[in-house]
């Protein structure tokens, strides 16, 4: 939070305008005792991460289901920020999902949202954001997007036009036809989440499984041959491991 003496700036993220204003009539009567003010509104995920790097944000008041990408979706990328806002959910979510909010410290607002929640629910807010491990965990689905921070703005990458991921040191490369970007992400954590989307090829890559085009035989060091991975989009070749030859046979190699 900005200080205790600084109205805490909001951000409503929420696909459907009625909820909106709803939001911003009952975040009107919450100013009345606690300083606050709209920093902006988003009517989708992709709007909210253009809008929020510039926002100075606090809080976002962010609904769970939007369509294209989901708030905690929306949420996983706001951490890639310097400084993440916390984020409390809205949701119309069973009493299931609502528990699993509750133990990992996500707040959240259950639609219709009632003032007192509201109150109740800034009232808690802290600056911490909620934690990256408790969002993919909440999560129900893979990912739609990846995310890159480039010059203090979040970039989003969509999954489908990636054709490889390669870990580079702390980073992973996502290739696309287009051009490669740098994300802050585990090569492991990422084939656990994609894993009907890529197959692994070698300890340090993973390939899109609908990139794939066919192997071929190279030559390496030593006069010893390997196995390559033709990808559509790229002219670039990747190496398939001795010990994942297995995936060639398994692809029609």
């Amino acid at each position: 939070m900005s200080g205790d003496r600084q109205p805490l700036r909001v951000v409503i993220v929420d696909d459907e305008a009625p909820a909106r204003t709803r939001m911003r009539d009952l975040l009107a009567e919450c100013a009345q005792a606690l300083p606050l003010t709209i920093a902006g509104e988003a009517a989708s995920g992709r709007a909210a991460l253009e809008l929020l790097p510039g926002a100075a944000a606090d809080l976002v008041l962010l609904d769970v289901r939007m369509p294209e990408m989901d708030g905690i979706e929306v949420a996983q990328h706001l951490q890639k920020l310097e400084r993440p806002p916390a984020v409390v959910f809205a949701t119309a979510y069973d009493a299931y999902a609502i528990r699993a909010f509750e133990v990992h410290a996500v707040d959240y607002l259950l639609k219709p949202i009632r003032l007192a929640r509201l109150k109740e629910a800034l009232a808690r807010v802290k600056s911490a954001p909620p934690r990256l491990d408790a969002l993919r965990e909440l999560a129900r689905a893979p990912r739609t997007h990846f995310s890159a921070q480039e010059r203090g703005r979040i970039h989003l990458i969509p999954v489908a036009d990636v054709v490889y991921l390669k870990a580079e040191l702390k980073y992973v490369t996502a290739k696309t036809p287009a051009r490669e970007y740098l994300i802050e992400e585990s090569l492991t954590r990422l084939e656990e989440e994609q894993g009907e989307r890529f197959v692994r090829v070698h300890r340090n890559c993973l390939v899109a499984r609908a990139a794939i085009r066919g192997f071929e035989r190279a030559a390496g060091e030593g006069g010893e041959t390997h196995w390559e991975v033709l990808l559509a989009g790229v002219d670039e070749r990747i190496a398939v491991s001795r010990r994942l030859q297995h995936i060639v046979r398994e692809f029609g190699g």
